[in-house]
């Protein structure tokens, strides 16, 4: 259950958890009142020891998209205008747009305007796409040049079929600290699903371009694992097959259901209590085998699309068009906005200003799913208190 300001209360195997903006506490029947509320004298406890308090923005969070061109097909892609409709691996794609020398210049000269207002002067950088690293150019040139704008780290969400140890090599010596990349299931699925445009399965590639990655940086590895009912099936087995390929301590791993968000694309799989099961399953199999999974968190609003002036950060189209948030960049009439001109005028940008919790989800009673999650994340928390992990 939720309480105030996006504190949660989890039901666990042999006791409560509260899960705050400041971390978690164990909590006994005794610490709850009747209807689940915590009791007052609780609440001051845990307001005394800082578990209810948010942590101040350090970092102005800025994503861009690179290039909004794909070198992948994958059905679910919520940037995909329809499906392809001759039953191949080449869906239509929102417009083409690709960062360029000119735009770089106009989306610093606008960090540097929001930053000032928000009083920050640290500043992370995501890149993301379509696929970022169609344009290393520019993704290079962003962060050469950022590093005079106050850059401190930089991360990257990209299919990693076309990162070379050189590339990798040159974007760490530019910040770039860690890389999510997807996987949809185990080898076959994953080829079946996760497939080039111009045909053919990516999970050997990607695995490899992460070890040969891993041989010369040190940048750390997010394994997004997609969550369907394609897919659920062969997760334990891919999990064995991850931990046996690369190096684990460079790796965390989370497990994340597919939202019916792709034009045509349904995910038939429901929050059931049989699937939370399996989600515990894989995270503590995950885990014995020393990939990190991220502990339960508080329901705050994300630095990046949270806030409705984007207080403190942007999404910004390889064109310079504002999004409130990546899930609609590139998408006609969903924009906020320009880096020329800044945001539009809040009574203009209401109804389109979207949050990434908002649009990638099941069309699925609410109810079901927030108790599905409460589930997933009271058995992480039994399992890493059993094991002394917490």
């Amino acid at each position: 259950m939720n309480v105030s300001s996006g504190e949660r209360i989890l039901k666990g195997a042999k006791n409560w958890w509260f899960v705050g903006p400041g971390g978690v506490a164990r909590l006994r029947a005794r610490h709850l009142t009747d209807g689940g509320a915590l009791q007052p004298g609780t609440e001051r406890r845990l307001r005394e020891s800082g578990l209810l308090t948010t942590a101040p923005v350090t970092a102005y969070s800025l994503t861009v998209l690179t290039s909004t061109d794909c070198n992948l097909g994958c059905g679910y892609c919520f940037q995909n205008t329809s499906q392809d409709t001759a039953g191949g691996s080449r869906p239509p794609r929102i417009a083409h747009a690709r960062l360029t020398p000119e735009t770089v210049t106009s989306i610093l000269r606008f960090t540097d305007r929001q930053m000032a207002a928000a009083g920050l002067d640290k500043l992370k950088i995501l890149l993301f796409g379509g696929e970022p690293l169609l344009n290393p150019r520019g993704c290079m040139e962003l962060l050469s040049r950022a590093v005079g704008h106050g850059l401190t780290s930089a991360s990257m969400i990209s299919n990693l079929t076309l990162l070379t140890p050189l590339l990798a090599r040159r974007l760490e010596e530019l910040r770039l600290k860690s890389v999510q990349v997807t996987f949809d299931g185990d080898r076959e699925d994953h080829d079946r699903i996760r497939v080039r445009r111009s045909h053919g399965g990516t999970f050997d590639t990607i695995v490899r371009n992460i070890a040969r990655a891993s041989e010369v940086t040190s940048i750390r590895w997010t394994l997004r694992v997609n969550v369907s009912h394609h897919t659920f099936r062969g997760v334990d087995a891919l999990v064995d097959r991850l931990a046996a390929a690369l190096d684990p301590s460079r790796c965390g791993i989370y497990f994340a259901q597919v939202g019916d968000v792709g034009i045509g694309y349904a995910n038939d799989l429901t929050p059931t209590g049989e699937l939370a099961a399996g989600f515990a399953r894989w995270q503590r199999s995950a885990l014995d085998r020393g990939f990190s999974v991220s502990r339960p968190r508080a329901h705050l609003p994300c630095a990046t699309c949270g806030y409705g002036d984007g207080r403190y950060g942007a999404v910004v189209n390889a064109d310079g068009t504002l999004s409130s948030c990546w899930e609609t960049a590139g998408k006609p009439g969903w924009e906020v906005g320009s880096v020329a001109e800044g945001y539009l005028p809040g009574a203009q940008t209401r109804e389109r200003w979207i949050s990434c919790a908002d649009l990638y989800r099941n069309q699925q009673d609410e109810r079901a799913l927030a108790a599905f999650r409460d589930a997933v994340d009271a058995a992480l928390l039994d399992h890493l208190d059993e094991t002394g992990r917490l």
